[in-house]
């Protein structure tokens, strides 16, 4: 209630964030004596109903956690064999979003099964509730995800293993997007989307240059923006990143097409994502850990499928620091510096809009 407060009082809902969600653990131990979920009465003893009215009640929307196994994946009642009454359960207690794990699963079929059951069950109600899937993770270790068919029944889905707030953890993510790429992206768009799990800016884990990193792709990969945070206890820099508007109308583009990585060269990763308008971003990452700020230059031409800038643009960085670089020619190079594991992320409007 004091998350919902804060994101009411401090900008965060003016910006977009608009879900405030619980994970696994909120739940009773047991169902009811009809079968249906309960809140733990200590964590919970005003009930879910009651939680959700006081979010509504703050222009907000509530999120909650189930699984598609016999059980959570920190061992609470799951949802199998019981699909139809939870669903109607979280859209009796007024719940959102639905964020739908796979642990305690005994088979594929019986997982993907599960998750095809839960989106009906939840249309079925008539409310309108976001249902994030972590199906193709569960499903990886075994055979390549049918993304066509998880789009059909997800509106995001996770791809890998939770965020920790840690750099290693937020590399591993990026590299593993990057090598499926040909997978993923395409699978991406309005109504569904690849979820790299969430942002960990304004923790302990990332430096301000990691967390920089961590923004700006998020946005070039069109990921869902869920923080993962202490808003009581953040910086005002983790705050203003994490608000900060040029970088979500990025993440947020109408044209919803998710962005890639174009190169790697000398421990620098260059990634694009085409926009509305005819504009694009561009994200120059430095995987160097050591050392000082790294000089690189790129070819104008060799952007955005060779016309981003054809014939001219004009480019502004938007990190680490909003500024306008200036008219590019299709021609003409762009020199920048990026700090060790640190970003810098461009938009680059086309001439003729």
């Amino acid at each position: 209630m004091q998350m919902a407060d804060l994101m009411d009082s401090e900008g965060w809902k003016e910006v977009g964030y608009e879900y405030l969600c619980i994970d696994d653990c909120w739940m009773a131990p047991q169902r009811d004596s009809k079968g249906r979920l309960q809140a733990d009465p200590t964590r919970f003893p005003s009930g879910i109903h009651h939680l959700a009215n006081y979010v509504h009640s703050k222009g907000l929307k509530l999120g909650i956690y189930a699984d598609v196994g016999k059980k959570t994946c920190a061992g609470y009642p799951g949802s199998f064999g019981h699909y139809d009454i939870d669903a109607e359960t979280f859209a009796n207690w007024g719940v959102d979003l639905l964020k739908f794990d796979g642990c305690y699963c005994d088979s594929v079929e019986q997982l993907a099964d599960g998750y095809k059951h839960m989106s009906l069950a939840l249309n079925k109600t008539g409310r309108s509730i976001v249902y994030s899937c972590e199906w193709p993770l569960y499903m990886w270790p075994f055979r390549k995800p049918n993304y066509t068919e998880i789009r059909q029944y997800c509106n995001h889905w996770r791809n890998t293993g939770d965020v920790y707030d840690s750099w290693q953890s937020v590399k591993s993510i990026l590299n593993w997007a990057s090598f499926n790429q040909k997978t993923i992206v395409s699978a991406a768009g309005p109504g569904g989307w690849n979820d790299p799990d969430m942002l960990v800016i304004g923790n302990f884990g990332l430096s301000w240059d990691q967390q920089i990193t961590q923004m700006a792709l998020w946005a070039i990969m069109a990921a869902p923006l869920f923080m993962s945070n202490d808003l009581r206890h953040i910086s005002p820099h983790a705050k203003a990143l994490l608000q900060n508007k040029d970088v979500i109308a990025i993440n947020q583009d109408p044209l919803g097409k998710q962005g890639y990585l174009l190169r790697k060269e000398d421990n620098i990763e260059v990634w694009e994502r085409p926009l509305s308008d005819l504009a694009w971003a561009v994200a120059i990452v430095s995987l160097q850990e050591i050392g000082g700020p790294h000089s690189f230059t790129m070819n104008i031409a060799s952007l955005g499928q060779g016309v981003a800038c054809n014939p001219a643009c004009h480019i502004t960085e938007l990190l680490p620091k909003k500024k306008k670089l200036g008219f590019y020619e299709w021609t003409s190079c762009l020199k920048t510096r990026i700090n060790p594991t640190g970003t810098v992320l461009l938009r680059l409007d086309s001439q003729t809009t």
